[in-house]
């Protein structure tokens, strides 16, 4: 575990070699720093492109060449002319992605997509629903680790699949202005407290063009996720969690009937449980299954067997599993990253079903991702720590003395004036846990000149702004305002990601109360700091980091002058069901808590420079938010600015995002640095 001691920086350079200080003149400017800028692609770390397995040999490319990794030999043969796999996936997927949504092609060569809202096999039409019922694509909003909604058998006989009936969810109005008289566009957009979308999980075959209807009994304020088939497709398994989402159930269903035919496994929790990830059997015993749980308050690999019975627990520790790799099949291991050498990194593991033991592959520093050769025996690593711009390594994972570096990624700011960061802990405002953050210094410090100061936070769950990645995580508007002499600070506050149970839980029931009392303990720190101005400090986050810069505005009134707060979350009631009632409950059964977290109603407290930017189009936290605040704000007398960015969605990429940045930046210049 790497511990830092609190209250104790350890300064680090931000770039792992500098050049010498008669180099170091150039700025970066923001069409360098920012994704969608001119330059952006020229100051990021180098990556190998379209990086896959196929067999035992790897393959890339680069802008003049294809690339081929012999793993057997571990030796780099490369070819000038672009070669076209007409046997990849990939590749006759992306032929149809500007048509179809949610392509899922199956191990016989079959392509499933979902075109307007009915799902195809290839130029076959499977169902023919009416409007405000949809088939074939991801549900609940991508919650509870669904990501897509078409489900392959193993063979490739079946093929499992959503419908979302969300005739009774209420319409969103969100207005096009591209056309000559603005259009009205209605999204489907369950609130919390209010009706939400009703799912079946449907199975076809593809012999017998058989369709069954799992029997789940009403759908009504039921959730069914983490889909998942036997290897001998006789069954068909799914985590079913009630809307309180305090109850998970796995299932296993009948594929041939569709009936249910057991619960296997129950938990309950006083908060809230959070299925992620779908079963994963072994490979070596059709009967027995992996299972991940937060029940012991990290997430952990459990070994079931089909009846339902825990054979062992095969993780456990202070630390989380993050990602399951793989399994490879022979040596009877399961590979993963994890966080067991620090909450900021993530690291590739194998542990022995045998015994339990487990073994770190390749470095110990870093933020790792993984992909296995199709026989389990090789692995490509791709990492970045905070002085390893990127680096790729192949290992045979039989003998990892048998590896390649095949990218090891210079650093691209090499002889631009760039920033120190330092990294630290502090004490949350429980006086017990240790939260990391990280203090990036202007350019040419001088510890004796006092800083103007921007807090830039998210906070919410499911995300981490501190890695061990390259320069800490610190993004290209950090590095820009630093060249332009602020400090600029992040803390990963009580919450956030990666830290367990109940750091994250902490929060339920009243979002944005103890992150704020965590945030101010990053405050005081800074206050204590020779270099910070005290009167100058300000404040940027988006989406629930727009919910906490305004609430810290709002709930801190005299300690922050500026904030620049973008698709801010103003009010719980308007966000939508499953991520609100997961952490807040529901309005009706948790009144005063949404009422202690309406920022409307602290408008009248106002008292800094404060600019609201929200997306026209933003269908994530709708508009609504923003705009209501305004409304509170003018009945209170006080006076935020608005940005609006027409035609984009919840945050501003591309090019724009170029302008937004400015934006920001600006308004900071104008209203902190005086």
């Amino acid at each position: 575990m790497i511990k830092i001691k609190p209250f104790i920086c350890i300064a680090i350079m931000a770039l792992a070699s500098l050049p010498s200080s008669g180099q170091q003149t150039k700025n970066l400017t923001l069409e360098d720093l920012i994704p969608g800028g001119e330059n952006y692609s020229m100051y990021r770390p180098a990556y190998l492109h379209d990086l896959h397995w196929k067999g035992d040999t790897l393959h890339w490319s680069d802008k003049n060449w294809n690339y081929i990794l012999d793993a057997k030999h571990m030796k780099v043969s490369k070819v000038e002319t672009p070669m076209i796999d007409k046997t990849r996936p990939v590749s006759i997927e992306n032929t149809t992605r500007r048509i179809y949504k949610n392509i899922d092609r199956s191990s016989q060569g079959f392509i499933a997509h979902t075109k307007g809202n009915n799902l195809w096999i290839d130029q076959t039409q499977l169902t023919d629903e009416p409007e405000g019922i949809v088939c074939g694509q991801t549900v609940s909003r991508n919650e509870f680790g669904i990501s897509k909604g078409t489900f392959w058998s193993p063979n490739g006989r079946y093929l499992a699949y959503y419908i979302k009936d969300e005739r009774g969810v209420s319409d969103y109005p969100i207005v096009d202005i591209t056309k000559r008289v603005a259009k009205l566009e209605k999204w489907k957009y369950p609130m919390a407290g209010m009706t939400s979308e009703k799912i079946s999980v449907v199975i076809y075959d593809t012999q017998t063009e058989k369709k069954v209807t799992l029997n789940t009994g009403d759908p009504t304020d039921r959730y069914f996720t983490n889909i998942a088939w036997g290897p001998d497709e006789k069954k068909l398994y799914l985590i079913e969690l009630n809307r309180d989402q305090n109850h998970s159930k796995l299932c296993s269903y009948d594929v041939e009937t569709g009936h249910l035919d057991k619960v296997l496994i129950e938990e309950e929790n006083k908060k809230y449980v959070e299925p992620q990830n779908p079963i994963t059997f072994l490979p070596w015993d059709k009967n027995q299954f992996i299972y991940q749980s937060q029940i012991d308050g990290y997430n952990h690999l459990y070994i079931y067997n089909t009846s339902g019975k825990l054979i062992k627990q095969l993780t456990s520790g202070q630390w989380l599993v993050q990602k399951m790799i793989g399994i490879d099949a022979k040596k009877k291991e399961i590979l993963y990253l994890s966080t067991e050498i620090s909450p900021l990194q993530s690291n590739i593991y194998s542990v022995s079903y045998r015994t339990g033991k487990r073994k770190l592959i390749g470095s110990n520093r870093g933020v790792h991702q993984a992909k296995l050769s199709p026989d389990n025996r090789y692995l490509v690593d791709t990492y970045s720590s905070n002085d390893v711009p990127r680096q790729t390594v192949v290992y045979d994972l039989y003998n990892t003395k048998h590896h390649k570096v095949i990218l090891d990624a210079a650093d691209p700011m090499q002889g631009y004036q760039t920033p120190e960061i330092e990294l630290g802990t502090i004490k949350a405002a429980d006086g017990v846990t240790d939260l990391y953050y990280r203090l990036t210094k202007p350019v040419n410090f001088d510890p004796t000149k006092k800083y103007p100061t921007v807090v830039y936070v998210y906070g919410g769950p499911h995300a981490q702004l501190i890695h061990d990645t390259y320069h800490w995580d610190a993004g290209g508007r950090d590095i820009y305002m630093a060249q332009h002499g602020y400090v600029c600070f992040t803390l990963d506050n009580r919450g956030s990601s990666n830290r367990g149970l109940d750091f994250e839980n902490v929060t339920f029931r009243h979002l944005g109360v103890e992150e704020c009392k965590d945030q101010m303990k990053g405050v005081a720190f800074l206050k204590n700091l020779p270099y910070i101005d005290q009167n100058r400090i300000g404040v940027h986050g988006w989406s629930f980091g727009g919910h906490m810069t305004i609430a810290l505005m709002l709930r801190y009134p005299e300690t922050f002058k500026v904030g620049v707060a973008g698709g801010p979350v103003i009010d719980w009631k308007y966000y939508e069901v499953m991520y609100g009632e997961r952490y807040m409950d529901t309005p009706q059964t948790n009144p005063k808590g949404y009422e202690a977290c309406d920022l409307k109603k602290m408008a009248k407290n106002l008292n800094g420079h404060l600019l609201v930017i929200q997306d026209d189009h933003d269908v994530t936290v709708v508009p609504q938010n923003a705009l209501s605040f305004i409304q509170a704000c003018v009945n209170a007398r006080t006076y935020p600015d608005l940005m609006i960015y027409p035609n984009h969605l919840h945050n501003v990429r591309g090019k724009d995002r170029v302008h937004l940045t400015h934006k920001i930046v600006t308004y900071f210049d104008d209203f902190l640095k005086k």
